[in-house]
């Protein structure tokens, strides 16, 4: 039931619109490879939060 307000500002001129993270170094480096397609990591993401959320308000 929060009341707050939302502040739109601009974007930084720097800030890309499209996030496009490099692994490369985490590939060379440590061997790692992703595991998890993107849609199945983002859906596990926001279940994980929307539970945590929830038993936030519990206490």
């Amino acid at each position: 039931g929060a009341r707050s307000t939302i502040d739109y500002k601009p974007l930084p001129v720097d800030d890309p619109k499209v996030r496009q993270p490099d692994i490369s170094r985490a590939k060379k480096i440590l061997g790692w490879e992703p595991k998890v397609q993107f849609e199945e990591g983002i859906k596990k993401t926001i279940e994980y939060f929307r539970d945590a959320l929830k038993g936030a308000g519990s206490n």
